[in-house]
């Protein structure tokens, strides 16, 4: 799947989604989960993206297990991308993804990407008090950090509506 499909795929679900009950196992199946909270830090090279910082960050799980963490800073979208097979327990009873892309856009489409190596590590949204989602990454030529508090409240996962014939 191309990145642009995986962005139009990704914000049309949130967009025409329906609510459905939540999975405990984050990032889950595949879909995008909303998560609600607080954007902390976003960093594209050296400009400083955080005052725009939105309060939600969207979970995209695609069912090769591609997992895709999008934060959204005035219009603006930066993805964090690695294979969600990848992930490994780190500290705290958090996990670890590896990440090899990192993903940039506008309004609902992906535009370009950029090979990377990092990590995104990240608590379970679903254990009912907050976590932090941070995200680190290096290209040859610049680096990216997204750091997002979530609500503690359980995120949201929207599902597609039915093509209608």
């Amino acid at each position: 799947m191309k990145l642009s499909a995986l962005a139009v795929a990704a914000f049309s679900t949130l967009a025409f989604a329906a609510a459905a009950q939540a999975d405990d196992n984050f990032p889950g199946a595949p879909g995008v989960i909303a998560l609600g909270g607080k954007c902390q830090k976003l960093v594209v090279a050296k400009f400083d993206a955080t005052k725009g910082c939105k309060g939600e960050l969207a979970s995209v799980t695609l069912v090769n297990g591609t997992v895709t963490f999008i934060f959204t800073s005035d219009g603006k979208l930066l993805g964090f991308q690695g294979d969600g097979k990848s992930i490994k327990p780190a500290s705290n009873g958090n996990a670890r993804l590896p990440l090899s892309l990192v993903t940039t856009g506008v309004g609902n489409k992906m535009t370009g990407e950029v090979k990377v190596a990092g990590f995104c590590t990240f608590g379970n949204p679903y254990a009912g008090k907050p976590t932090v989602i941070e995200c680190t990454a290096e290209s040859k030529d610049s680096a990216f950090t997204g750091s997002f508090r979530t609500s503690g409240k359980a995120p949201v996962q929207k599902t597609p509506e039915k093509n209608k014939k």
